[in-house]
C-alpha cells in the first residue's frame, strides 16, 4: 500500500517532550529520528525495549504534509505523547512493559511443498499493487488515520457482534485486529492473517500487552490464508484486496472459509474520486470491485457510502 496520503505527523512519546523542552532551552537541535521512534525487532523472541505503536491510533493533530505510506515522521515532530486521555474520555489503562508480557503464538506451519505460481502483473486489466513492507508498519497506526479515514465509523458499520468469529485479512501490526478482538469479546475469536511474519510478531506483542487472548495469528501464503472452512462470520480486507498477488486463489479460499451467512467486506479507496489523495494504483472503483468478485462467486449484499475516502462493500457468497 505504498500510496501518497495526506498524513498528520505522528506525536512523540510524552517522555521525549521533556527532552524537547530541555533541548529548546539549551539551544540544542531536535532529537534525531532514531531516538524518537525505534522500529520493532524482527526476531520473534527478541524482547521489545520500546513500543513504537503505543500512541493512540485514533488521535488527531493539525499537520498538512504529504507522506508516502510507510515513511517515518520528519525530524522535529513533537506532541503531547501518551499521557492524553483515552478515546472514551477516561484515563488510559497502564500497560505492562513489552518485555514483561509473553507474545501470543503465531501459526507459521505453511506447506513448504505447495507450489506458488508466479504472480501476474495484472488481474482483469488492473495492475496489482505491491504489498506494503513491514518496515512501514508505523504508518499504519499514524495518529491522523482516524481523521482521514474515520476508522470508528467504519468499525461501527461492520456490525460485528460479541461471540462472532471474524478475520482481519492482511492484519499488519494490528491496527484493526485489536479493535475487532474487543468487539467480539472473550467469547469471540479473531483470526489475524498476514504474509509477513515480521508484522505478525509486532501484533503478537501488542495483543499480549493489551491482554487480548482471543486472537489467532496465522502466517498465510499468497494463495491461501489458511482459515478454517465454513467458520468465519466476517472477513475484513482494509486496503488489502488490491494487493493480493493471486486474487482468484485468495477469493476462492476466503469463500470456503465463510459461514453460511458470512460476509466478505472490502474497504478500498475510491477510484472514482480524484479528490482522494491516493495513487491510482491503490484505488479501486465499485465497478472494478464487482467485476472481479462476482466471477469469483460473490454478490454485493450491501454498501456503506459515508466514509471520507473509501468504499465499504459487503459481499455474500453467491449460490453455486
Amino acid at each position: 500500500m505504498a500510496h501518497l496520503l495526506s498524513c498528520r505527523r505522528v506525536s512523540a512519546p510524552s517522555t521525549l517532550v521533556g527532552w524537547a523542552l530541555i533541548a529548546l532551552v539549551l539551544g540544542a537541535r531536535p532529537l534525531p529520528l532514531a531516538a524518537r521512534q525505534t522500529p520493532e525487532p524482527a526476531v520473534e523472541d527478541a524482547p521489545a525495549e520500546t513500543d513504537p505503536f503505543a500512541a493512540d491510533p485514533f488521535g488527531t493533530d493539525d499537520s498538512d504534509e504529504m507522506m508516502e505510506e510507510g515513511d517515518e515522521p520528519t525530524e522535529g515532530d513533537s506532541g503531547d505523547g501518551d499521557d492524553r486521555p483515552g478515546a472514551d474520555g477516561g484515563k488510559r489503562r497502564v500497560r505492562p512493559p513489552a518485555s514483561r508480557v509473553r507474545p501470543l503464538p503465531i501459526d507459521m506451519k505453511l506447506n513448504r511443498n505447495l507450489r506458488i505460481p508466479p504472480a501476474p502483473p495484472f488481474h482483469m486489466g488492473r495492475e496489482i499493487a505491491q504489498t506494503m513492507h513491514y518496515t512501514g508498519a508505523p504508518w499504519l497506526v499514524r495518529e491522523s488515520r482516524q481523521r482521514e479515514e474515520d476508522c470508528r465509523m467504519m468499525l461501527d458499520a461492520l456490525g460485528v457482534q460479541p461471540g462472532q468469529t471474524v478475520c482481519d485479512m492482511g492484519s499488519g501490526n494490528g491496527f484493526y485486529t485489536l479493535e475487532l478482538a474487543r468487539m467480539v469479546g472473550p467469547e469471540g475469536l479473531v483470526y489475524a492473517v498476514d504474509i509477513q511474519p515480521e508484522m505478525l510478531r509486532m501484533l503478537s506483542r501488542r495483543a499480549a500487552q493489551e491482554g487480548l487472548e482471543n486472537i489467532r495469528l496465522i502466517l498465510g501464503s499468497p494463495i491461501d490464508p489458511r482459515l478454517p472452512a465454513g467458520e468465519i462470520d466476517l472477513v475484513l480486507c482494509v486496503d488489502v484486496y488490491h494487493e493480493f498477488s493471486h486474487p482468484e486463489a485468495m477469493l476462492a479460499r476466503i469463500r470456503e472459509s465463510l459461514a453460511g451467512d458470512g460476509k466478505l467486506v472490502l474497504v478500498e479507496f475510491r477510484g472514482e474520486d480524484p479528490a482522494v489523495p491516493i495513487k491510482p494504483l491503490h484505488k479501486m472503483t465499485k465497478a472494478q470491485v464487482r467485476a472481479e468478485l462476482e466471477p469469483a462467486g460473490f454478490r454485493v449484499a450491501s454498501e456503506f457510502d459515508r466514509l471520507p475516502w473509501q468504499h465499504l462493500l459487503f459481499f455474500s457468497s453467491a449460490p453455486d
